[in-house]
């Protein structure tokens, strides 16, 4: 009886959590919003101590305790006037918070984490100094040496990590997929010999030298921080804890991607990832005209001819629409398309990944505003790039923390998520840049 008062008293509450979140948001006065806010609170406290009694009734069902026993007192119990003040049970019954040692991982913050970002209820205290204790004594979470919790407000979740973690790693993002991928702190500088290796005939008297890289020894990340911003009105629908972190961490997984591919080419390195157009390191360019590009013979001398030794087995990075309109336009003097027979040239549409393979390497598309269209393009901007994917490397650690605020300019609330992430070519040899004429 008790367990379904319970469930029917927190739909009540949900029902009106959700009209009061409706009120806050259609808010235009900031004292309206912060009265709004504080109401928000108590209710949210009112729901959290719901849920921990529904749960702590829902294990006791699970144990299997039968009802006519949980209407007894427990074993050890001091009685008092018939009520029952006090008991002294030795395996009394734990919630889901309090088996959770990591906090991170814990429902109560977890909840508590989806209450900030659906409606900037305040992490409590409690909960912010463990984590911030285990933020300082845990060197995974690498981001605190950056940035702060009391700074950024919160840190995600694990669970909603390892999913981010999961979508990143599995959704399409071409240019990320194939990178290489490390998480070291920033700060430090690392020999280059220490991100690869050459095996080598040794004697009892001699031992393999080194790695070494064109005179180009190591290298060191930076703490770049990456902010993605959300809107006010997303998953403010969404009660669900489950339903929640599911959906924040595709989110987040997909502006994540888009920003390190973008990071990848175009980064300038102040702040940011350094990109491959960006990096001065990097000198190996060829220009071509429209006729060039359409041009196999073109190809084979200006581009295949002159492929660094040791590097012939890179991937080409290119706007969909200059493949299609010069690439696969190739035709012979009576205009017979020819771009398959000279350059193994195949396109493949596909949603999640589209791609093409051309001259033997595989050619990854990009949108417009990572590399321009050849026709849009202005002279001597990049519109092409030959790499060696394996030779770029991003430093990440996906520490995110989280921020809400009330902006007053604006009359709006504002969430974003914060990360520290570097990224920049280990080795410049081997990349091509293919430039307008």
């Amino acid at each position: 009886m008790r367990l379904a008062f319970l469930k029917k008293k927190l739909e009540r509450l949900q029902k009106r959590l959700q009209k009061l979140d409706e009120r806050c948001k259609a808010a235009t006065d900031a004292a309206e919003v912060r009265s709004l806010t504080d109401e928000l609170e108590d209710l949210n406290a009112e729901i959290e101590e719901t849920r921990s009694e529904i749960a702590m009734l829902e294990n006791e069902e699970k144990d299997g305790q039968p009802p006519e026993e949980r209407q007894q007192p427990p074993a050890g119990a001091e009685r008092h006037n018939a009520d029952v003040v006090a008991s002294f049970a030795q395996n009394p019954v734990q919630s889901p918070q309090e088996r959770s040692d990591n906090v991170l991982e814990s429902v109560e913050y977890r909840e508590a984490f989806r209450n900030y970002w659906m409606h900037g209820t305040p992490i409590p205290a409690e909960l912010r100094a463990r984590v911030e204790a285990l933020r300082m004594s845990d060197p995974q979470f690498r981001a605190g040496d950056a940035i702060s919790t009391n700074e950024t407000g919160a840190l995600i979740p694990l669970n909603i990590i390892r999913e981010i973690i999961n979508t990143v790693r599995t959704s399409y993002g071409a240019l990320y997929d194939k990178v290489r991928k490390t998480s070291m702190p920033g700060g430090v500088q690392y020999n280059l010999g220490d991100f690869d290796v050459d095996f080598s005939w040794i004697t009892e008297s001699t031992v393999s030298a080194e790695k070494k890289h064109d005179g180009t020894t190591s290298v060191t990340f930076g703490y770049n921080m990456a902010e993605l911003r959300t809107a006010q009105t997303f998953l403010s629908a969404l009660l669900s804890l489950n339903a929640f972190e599911v959906e924040i961490a595709k989110v987040i997984a997909k502006a994540y991607r888009k920003l390190m591919d973008t990071g990848i080419v175009r980064g300038t390195g102040n702040g940011q990832m350094l990109g491959i157009i960006n990096d001065a390191r990097v000198t190996n360019v060829i220009t071509m005209t429209a006729a060039e590009l359409n041009d196999w013979k073109a190809w084979e001398k200006k581009f295949n001819a002159n492929l660094a030794a040791g590097y012939e087995d890179g991937d080409f990075i290119m706007a969909r629409s200059t493949c299609i309109r010069y690439l696969k336009t190739m035709s012979d003097a009576n205009n017979r398309p020819i771009y398959y027979e000279t350059t193994g040239l195949s396109v493949h549409d596909e949603v999640q990944k589209p791609h093409a393979f051309f001259m033997g390497h595989e050619m990854d598309f990009v949108a417009p505003t990572i590399l321009p269209d050849f026709d849009t393009a202005n002279s001597g901007d990049t519109i092409g790039i030959f790499w060696q994917p394996e030779l770029y490397d991003i430093n990440e650690n996906f520490g995110f923390t989280v921020k809400k605020y009330y902006n007053d300019d604006d009359n709006k609330w504002i969430t974003k998520a914060i990360t520290v992430v570097d990224g920049k070519l280990l080795v410049p040899n081997g990349v091509v840049l293919i430039k307008k004429a």
